[in-house]
């Protein structure tokens, strides 16, 4: 009722110029005020282009439709947090960025101008596609900001099989999941993919619900990293009495390719806060070695052991030859013959 007198009092004539101003003021009071002044319906719809107010009649309380249901705190918070990540965590080296669940053309403003290609992927149903209004939205933005190449992809965010493996830089989730698990598509499913189609040390950037229909979305994302111990079957047995050929056995034993080969190597992040509606926000480092077979991995480790212990024996003959000559040179000193 305050943000309604609030609005009335300024006159406006206009409903979109009405509708606009009473969100930000709803905003402002639900971020600033102790308590609640507002009461807020959301619209089952899970997508409409723009916020949508309506009255009934004899009542002045607000009635929001927004973007997934989400209140204005919680919508306006995680689109900075979504900005700032995208801009800050973005390498400057990267080139090409691909959206899980592209919706609109704002991650052409979010992602850095150093990044040349921006590749689209729908999280609609399957074979629906991006809408024409995300595609219309996502050229005026090319075309305002005369940056990137937006190449239009109407791929399933699940099966990007118009992406090949290791050819992407960045990958960006962005509320996706969430819209994914609504239109029957699996978004876990979409995280292996993004894993698939990153390059060896790129990025998964991501700003998503806690909480997928009652799943963690990070514990996913951390079941698929080397912090959740996957690679613990590498190590080295400790017996230095086999054989390398008997080590490698040993290894290709007790590796599952499916379980132990982590995607991402490693995973920072955080929870968004002064937000309604619990999020979480972080970046996801492919693993350098991810996409190797077992065997590559296990012929890598066993190299890498033998360079280590090379290097070990040339540090001792080093430290070995200093020790002779500071005695060489000590007894040249002292006047001892040179055999003694």
């Amino acid at each position: 009722d305050a943000v309604g007198s609030i609005v009335s009092s300024l006159a406006i004539k206009t409903e979109t110029m009405k509708a606009a101003v009473t969100l930000a003021v709803a905003a402002l009071a639900a971020a600033t005020l102790p308590t609640p002044v507002l009461s807020f319906q959301f619209s089952p719809k899970s997508w409409i282009a723009s916020p949508i107010l309506t009255s009934r009649p004899g009542s002045r309380r607000c009635y929001v439709a927004l973007s997934m249901a989400l209140d204005p705190v919680t919508y306006l918070r995680t689109e900075w947090v979504s900005a700032a990540l995208c801009t800050n965590q973005t390498p400057r080296a990267a080139d090409v960025c691909l959206q899980l669940g592209s919706e609109d053309g704002r991650v052409v403003n979010f992602v850095p101008r150093t990044i040349r290609e921006i590749i689209t992927s729908s999280a609609e149903g399957k074979g629906e596609g991006l809408s024409v209004s995300c595609e219309r939205s996502l050229k005026q933005m090319a075309e305002r900001r005369n940056a990137a190449k937006v190449t239009i992809s109407n791929q399933s965010a699940d099966d990007l099989t118009e992406t090949p493996s290791g050819s992407v830089d960045v990958v960006i989730s962005l509320q996706a999941a969430e819209r994914m698990h609504e239109n029957g598509l699996d978004w876990k499913r979409s995280i292996r993919e993004a894993g698939r189609v990153l390059k060896p040390g790129g990025r998964l950037l991501f700003v998503e619900s806690a909480e997928i229909a009652g799943e963690s979305f990070l514990d996913f994302v951390m079941s698929l990293s080397s912090n959740a111990g996957m690679d613990e079957s590498l190590e080295p047995s400790g017996d230095e009495n086999k054989s390398a050929a008997e080590k490698d056995t040993d290894n290709l034993e007790n590796i599952d390719a499916e379980k132990k080969t982590p995607v991402f190597g490693e995973v920072g992040f955080d929870d968004v806060d002064m937000v309604l509606q619990p999020h979480v926000a972080g970046v996801a480092i492919k693993a350098w070695d991810a996409d190797l077979t077992i065997e590559q991995r296990v012929t890598k480790k066993n190299q890498e052991e033998e360079d280590r212990m090379a290097e070990i024996a040339m540090t001792a003959f080093e430290r070995g030859n200093k020790s002779r000559r500071k005695r060489k040179k000590k007894k040249a000193s002292a006047g001892e013959p040179e055999g003694m």
